[in-house]
């Protein structure tokens, strides 16, 4: 393996033999850069739907109200629909072991001033159950606690790009905001996976802001996470059985689909793991069939070679040389050549997606990579074909007889 004039003797014939070479090489790293690219692309296919869910835990259900749009027992369309702290206690009453996290919520769009610096930012009063519904991640502080919501506290958690606006550099936390003409203080910083929009709402209690602006007990929406130990079609059924009684009770036609709606995310979670499953098929296959045509390519060009050097071998056999040391020599070769090569495509690879991942995200591919078990992986099923394409024929090539090898044409 590291006898050097073996290895000067296969330097000396690649040199000699460039266009081979390359020709060699060339299928090898095209093969893994294809492999590379290939499954970096579905990785960042990956990436997008993964961020497109980043915001909201994957069990999160919200209900909406809206408008009826079809007359039912006397009642017109066009009725609006409006919950309200019963609602509230129906859903947990009628589902209280199926929910895990719960949470009414009340949105306004509202005017935000600390000192000189003032914006309009959406304030959401909510329970503190209400956060890992989100996903925010605490920074600086807490997050709302049921204390609050008893005392009907005014405070707010705020996210991080509220805190950048509004304080620069400084920090915000134990600072007190002017939103509407009322002081709140700042007990809790957030981020969010969710990106930008998701952490420029601020959060304060449910009770606070419903005693503030919403009479007779009324709010905008409801959230909540169904029990983790739920399937998706259990998940999916708890949210239609719930959907038929929220109609039945506010007298909604069970067609109507604008009085009351819900959003499950179980449900685009399906959607999306069983279409990246069959994307993963298809790269898969897509990915074999590109590895296999690099191993059927090695394998001709590994025939060609030795058919190639046949005269070579017959002299080196007429001067003592044994098939063993043949076979050894061609094989090397065969796989210092693969390996380079392979090793070549799969950088070449890397670096093109990262060279051309920011440019793919208007095509909704996120940050394309590819990790690298798989792809030294496939260079060492490359390596391995390249050893037996050489071993095959460089076994045969042994085995004929000089003379018959000096007079081979």
């Amino acid at each position: 393996m590291f006898d050097l004039d073996r290895w000067q003797e296969i330097f000396q014939t690649l040199s000699k033999n460039k266009l081979r070479t390359a020709l060699s090489g060339f299928t090898i790293s095209f093969a893994i850069l294809l492999f590379t690219l290939l499954f970096g692309v579905g990785n960042g296919l990956k990436h997008t739907f993964e961020k497109q869910f980043a915001g909201d835990a994957q069990n999160s259900v919200y209900v909406y109200s809206g408008r009826t749009t079809k007359p039912f027992k006397g009642l017109q369309s066009g009725r609006r629909i409006q919950f309200r702290n019963d609602d509230m206690k129906f859903i947990n009453g009628k589902y209280e072991d199926k929910i895990q996290f719960f949470s009414p919520n009340i949105q306004r769009n509202m005017q935000v001033i600390y000192k000189g610096e003032q914006n309009r930012y959406t304030v959401r009063g909510v329970y503190p159950d209400y956060q890992p519904l989100e996903s925010a991640v605490i920074e600086e502080g807490r997050f709302l606690t049921y204390l609050d919501l008893e005392r009907r506290s005014k405070v707010v958690a705020i996210g991080k790009l509220v805190e950048k606006d509004l304080f620069g550099n400084r920090n915000g936390l134990g600072k007190n905001l002017n939103i509407e003409g009322i002081s709140y203080k700042i007990v809790g910083v957030f981020s969010d996976p969710g990106g930008d929009n998701e952490e420029r709402f601020i959060y304060t209690p449910f009770t606070t802001i419903q005693g503030m602006y919403k009479p007779n007990d009324e709010l905008d929406y409801i959230g909540f996470t169904f029990n983790p130990n739920l399937t998706v079609d259990q998940a999916l059924s708890f949210t239609n059985n719930l959907t038929k009684q929220l109609k039945e009770k506010h007298s909604v036609d069970p067609r109507d689909q604008g009085a009351i709606r819900v959003r499950n995310y179980a449900e685009g979670t399906k959607n999306v793991e069983q279409f990246m499953s069959v994307l993963n098929i298809i790269i898969l296959f897509i990915g074999i069939g590109t590895l296999v045509a690099g191993i059927i390519g090695i394998s001709n060009i590994m025939v060609y070679i030795v058919k190639e050097r046949t005269k070579e071998l017959g002299i080196r056999k007429a001067l003592g040389a044994t098939p063993k040391s043949i076979v050894g020599m061609i094989m090397l070769e065969s796989i210092f050549v693969t390996a380079i090569a392979g090793y070549s495509g799969l950088l070449l690879g890397v670096f093109t997606l990262k060279w051309i991942g920011d440019s793919l995200e208007k095509y909704f591919i996120l940050n394309p990579s590819v990790e690298t078990y798989v792809v030294v992986g496939a260079t060492i099923v490359l390596v391995i074909a390249g050893t037996i394409a050489g071993y095959i024929p460089a076994k045969r090539a042994a085995g004929i007889k000089p003379i018959v090898a000096l007079n081979d044409e």
